[in-house]
C-alpha cells in the first residue's frame, strides 16, 4: 500500500491553531499536513511527581487541541515516547515530505532538536524551524558594537527601537484549515498511560481586557488583588502567541505590561547568549559565596514555615496551585538567598518542581536577580525585608491570611532568624567572596 505524502506540524509550546507561524508555513505546503503532539518520555521521566499539575493542564489543553483539530475534519496525531522513536515510526507510516515546527531556546529542546534533525537528514527530510515563542530571538537584538546586551533598560531601549508592525502581525491560518489531512479522530493517550495522576488544577482566565490593563500599573504589586492578566501560564504553553499580546499592549498604550513581555525575551536572550547561566552565577565572582544550605532552614522554607507570613503565604501558594504573586516570588526568593544564605540553585529547583509557568530562562534570570549574582544591575546589598514588603503591599492582611489560617494562633511558629542579623551575615559572605575574586565590593545599606 503506497504511504501518502504529507507534511508533519509538530506542536510542542504552541498549542493552538491561531496566530501560529510554523503551522502557518506547514499549512501553506504542497501535501496535507498531519498535526503531532508527543508526550516526551524523556521529559516525562524526569519529573519525580506522579501529580505534577503541568502534565494534567498540559493534557487538557492538548484535548482541547484535538477537538478543534477534529472539528476541521482531521485528527491531532499523539504519540508517546522519546522523540527518535516517534519519527523514526512516523517516517515508515508516512511518505514525509517536511517536518516543520516552532523554535525552542532552552538547551534541552536545542539538543532534541539538533538529534531529530540528523534523524530526518538521513532519510532526506527537512526539518523547518520558526520563531514563534518571541519577537526577537538572540542575536536580533545587539548593542552598536555587535555584543549582547546584559542590562535591562538599554535593551529595552533596543528592543522597542527595532519593532515594527511585521514583527507582532497575525499569522492568519484560518483559511488554511483545509489543508489539514483527512482523519477521523484518533485517541489521545490517558494520563495514566503516561505514568501520571489527573490532578485537579485551576488555571486564572487570560485577561487582557482594558480595564485590567489599566489599573495594572497601579496594582500589579498587591497579591491580594487580582490584577495580573495571568498571561505567563498560557505563554508557557503556547495558548496564546505572543505576537498577540504584544498587539495587545500597543492598542491599550499598556507599557508597563509590555515591559514583562520584554523583561521574558531579555531573560532569553541572556540564556541564549550565556548558557553557563544554567548552572552559574552570571558573574563568576559570586560562584565563590559561602552558602549556609541548612537542610532544615530549607525544608522550612519550602513547606512555608519560617514564621514570616508574606514568605510562609507565598510558598503555601505555590505548593498549592503551582501559581504565586510576581512580588512575593521576589521577597520568597530573597529571603532564602539573602536571610538564610541558600544557594540560588536549591530555590530555583524547587521553582521549576512547582510552578505552572515554569521557563528555564526567566526562573533562572528570576532567581539570579533575587540573589545579586545575575547580570542586571541588581547589587547584591540589595535584600527585601519581608515584613517591610507585607506592611507596603500586602497591608491588611488579606493575602497573607488566605494562605496561613493560623496566623496569629500558637500554630504559627515565630520568626526563624532576626532579619537584621541575617542580613549582616549575608553581605559580610557576598563581600568576601567578592574580595576573594579580586574585586572591590561596592557598598550599600
Amino acid at each position: 500500500m503506497e504511504r501518502q505524502a504529507v507534511t508533519i506540524f509538530w506542536f510542542r509550546r504552541d498549542l493552538r491553531l491561531e496566530d501560529n507561524r510554523g503551522l502557518q508555513a506547514a499549512l501553506q505546503s504542497p501535501y496535507p499536513v498531519v498535526p503531532l503532539f508527543i508526550f516526551d518520555r524523556t521529559i516525562l521521566d524526569g519529573l519525580h511527581d506522579r501529580n505534577d499539575r503541568r502534565v494534567s493542564l498540559i493534557h487538557r489543553w492538548v484535548e482541547e487541541l484535538a477537538e478543534q483539530i477534529a472539528r476541521c475534519g482531521s485528527s491531532l496525531l499523539v504519540n508517546h515516547g522519546t522523540p527518535e522513536e516517534v519519527f523514526t515510526r512516523l517516517v515508515e507510516r508516512f511518505d514525509v515530505r517536511a517536518v516543520y515546527t516552532n523554535r525552542d531556546y532552552e538547551p534541552s529542546a536545542i539538543a532534541r532538536d539538533a538529534a531529530i534533525e540528523r534523524l530526518l537528514r538521513q532519510r532526506g527530510i527537512p526539518l523547518m524551524r520558526f520563531k514563534d515563542q518571541c519577537i526577537f530571538e538572540a542575536g536580533e537584538i545587539r548593542k552598536p558594537d555587535g555584543t549582547p546586551y546584559t542590562v535591562y533598560t538599554p535593551y529595552s531601549k533596543a528592543w522597542r527601537a527595532r519593532l515594527t508592525p511585521s514583527d507582532y502581525a497575525e499569522c492568519r491560518t484560518d483559511h488554511l484549515l483545509d489543508r489539514l489531512w483527512k482523519a477521523e479522530p484518533l485517541p489521545i493517550p490517558s494520563l495514566e498511560s503516561l505514568g501520571f495522576h489527573r490532578t485537579s488544577v485551576f488555571i486564572p482566565p487570560l485577561d487582557t481586557s482594558d480595564e485590567l490593563l489599566a489599573r495594572y500599573p497601579a496594582a500589579r504589586d498587591y497579591p491580594a488583588e487580582d490584577a495580573t492578566s495571568h498571561a505567563s501560564i498560557y505563554l508557557r504553553f503556547g495558548k496564546v502567541s505572543v505576537r498577540a499580546l504584544v498587539r495587545r499592549a500597543l492598542e491599550c498604550n499598556a507599557d508597563a505590561w509590555l515591559r514583562e513581555l520584554i523583561w521574558r525575551e531579555f531573560f532569553m536572550m541572556i540564556l541564549a547568549e550565556f548558557p553557563h547561566v544554567v548552572t552559574r552565577s552570571f558573574h563568576p565572582e559570586y560562584d565563590t559565596i559561602a552558602w549556609r544550605n541548612d537542610e532544615e532552614d530549607f525544608r522550612r522554607w519550602c513547606e512555608g514555615r519560617t514564621g514570616f507570613p508574606l514568605v510562609d503565604a507565598g510558598m503555601r501558594q505555590l505548593n498549592q496551585t503551582g501559581t504565586m504573586h510576581n512580588r512575593v516570588r521576589m521577597v520568597v526568593a530573597s529571603f532564602l538567598t539573602k536571610d538564610l544564605l541558600i544557594d540560588w540553585r536549591w530555590g530555583e529547583a524547587y521553582f521549576a518542581e512547582k510552578l505552572l509557568d515554569f521557563e528555564l530562562s526567566s526562573n533562572n534570570g528570576n532567581w539570579q536577580w533575587a540573589a545579586g549574582t545575575g547580570c542586571d544591575a541588581a547589587p547584591y546589598f540589595r535584600v527585601f525585608n519581608p515584613l517591610l514588603q507585607q506592611a507596603k503591599f500586602d497591608p491588611h492582611g488579606t493575602y497573607v491570611r488566605r494562605w496561613i489560617p493560623e496566623l496569629g494562633t500558637p500554630e504559627y511558629p515565630s520568626p526563624m532568624i532576626d532579619h537584621t542579623v541575617a542580613r549582616e551575615r549575608a553581605l559580610d559572605a557576598y563581600r568576601h567572596a567578592i574580595e576573594a575574586s579580586g574585586k572591590r565590593p561596592s557598598t550599600g545599606h
